[in-house]
């Protein structure tokens, strides 16, 4: 698992973030989160790294992310698992992230328009769920799609508090959830909306 994480941060750290931006492109280096139109934004690199860490990803694993948005993400999800299954509302983001990461070669991601807060049924279950907006509550869709064995982060509260949560499924199918990080993303769109 250490090399794993080694692998992990060694691919981040080589990871060209101004690729996935449009504009403020010189501002890509800074670990801040960035606009990237529609109200949505980049997430803050370290944050992604460390939301990405948490997930445990192993090369068998079945992703589903919530909120494609620029697909800087994605790919880093992409890279270390066996496939993703990407879900963005909005159009153009979601067209733009298809054909970044088309450049890229990467081709273990599965790509949907439409409301990712209540996951992707026909693809269930996942080993692992990745959500980056913050949501009112745990979407009861996206902890039904969670196997046994599980892992999902996402970031739970309202407009001024939110936390970074990490849900783990048991064999059994029983949840833990641990308190990762005090954070503040855009709110999650849909039926789980702030």
């Amino acid at each position: 698992m250490e090399n794993r994480k080694k692998e992990i941060i060694a691919y981040f750290r080589e990871m060209d973030r101004s690729y996935f931006m449009d504009a403020n492109k010189d501002l890509a280096s800074l670990d801040h989160a960035l606009p990237i139109g529609f109200e949505q934004t980049i997430s803050q690199p370290s944050l992604v790294l460390e939301m990405t860490l948490a997930l445990d990803l192993q090369s068998h694993h079945k992703v589903l992310e919530v909120g494609t948005g620029s697909g800087f993400q994605t790919t880093l999800l992409a890279v270390f698992s066996g496939a993703v299954y990407t879900i963005e509302r909005i159009e153009e983001l979601h067209n733009r992230a298809k054909e970044r990461l088309a450049q890229l070669n990467i081709h273990n991601i599965h790509f949907k328009l439409g409301d990712g807060s209540i996951g992707w049924q026909e693809q269930a279950p996942f080993d692992r769920i990745m959500v980056t907006a913050a949501a009112s509550e745990v979407p009861a869709e996206l902890l039904d799609q969670l196997s046994n064995d599980g892992k999902m982060v996402i970031p739970v509260g309202n407009s001024f508090n939110q936390e970074l949560l990490l849900i783990e499924k048991d064999t059994n199918g029983k949840l833990h959830k641990i308190s990762l990080n005090k954070v503040l993303f855009v709110p999650l769109k849909g039926k789980y909306e702030i």
